[in-house]
């Protein structure tokens, strides 16, 4: 059975004319060599079209469903980890997430801090979608435009269950469309609250700290089946 029903359901309530969406205006982002390193180090094309961008990410989410059991967490990691390289920008979620800090931050500090953004992200999916009855991702082909960016609303049915509305919001930073914040439930930013969650620790200890308690989180996904 898939934990999708909880994955992203957080307790922040962010419209995307909110301040989530103010903080992850990443047109701001500038794209520093650390920026650059993840945005051309994705294993795949980056896609033109926003609509075919998040249905190319939902294929291979629906294709580590099905064969769930069989792959295994750390199996399912290594198989959504290049389409999520493709889908997601994470320089740019990172940056938002960190916020005022990050223009201060030494280039392998950020290095590290997006990497390991990255890393629990996917663990995090591999965790959370670790099933398969029935679900099926249904696209809405009318793209909303945000200020330069991108918004694609879709949602996940469910077989007997209320469907959860992902909505994805899309920049154009580095030459094709790549996902920059989720809103699960239709209102619920990831990014917003991230930003509230690691507050604390970037205050406390810094990049440094960051990056230990993310790639933690994602070890701790990673254990077990």
């Amino acid at each position: 059975m898939t934990r999708a029903s909880s994955f992203l359901v957080i307790p922040l309530a962010i419209t995307l004319s909110g301040p989530a969406a103010a903080a992850t205006k990443s047109k701001a982002h500038k794209t520093t060599p650390a920026t650059q390193a993840v945005a051309t180090s994705t294993p795949t094309a980056v896609m033109t079209d926003p609509v075919k961008q998040v249905e190319a990410f939902h294929a291979a989410l629906l294709d580590s469903m099905k064969n769930a059991k069989q792959l295994g967490v750390q199996g399912r990691y290594n198989k959504l980890a290049p389409a999520i390289d493709a889908s997601f920008d994470f320089a740019a979620m990172t940056e938002a997430i960190v916020g005022p800090q990050w223009g201060s931050m030494p280039e392998a500090d950020r290095k590290s801090v997006i990497e390991a953004f990255r890393r629990t992200t996917i663990a995090n999916y591999a965790r959370s979608f670790d099933g398969y009855n029935g679900e099926q991702f249904v696209t809405n082909p009318q793209v909303q435009d945000r200020g330069g960016e991108k918004v694609v609303s879709t949602q996940m049915t469910r077989p007997g269950n209320t469907p959860i509305a992902f909505i994805y919001k899309l920049d154009n930073a580095h030459g094709g469309w790549k996902i920059d914040d989720i809103f699960a439930n239709g209102f619920v930013s990831q990014v917003a609250t991230k930003r509230s969650e690691y507050a604390a620790t970037l205050k406390s200890g810094g990049a440094a700290l960051l990056a230990q308690k993310l790639n933690a989180q994602a070890d701790a996904s990673l254990k077990g089946g």
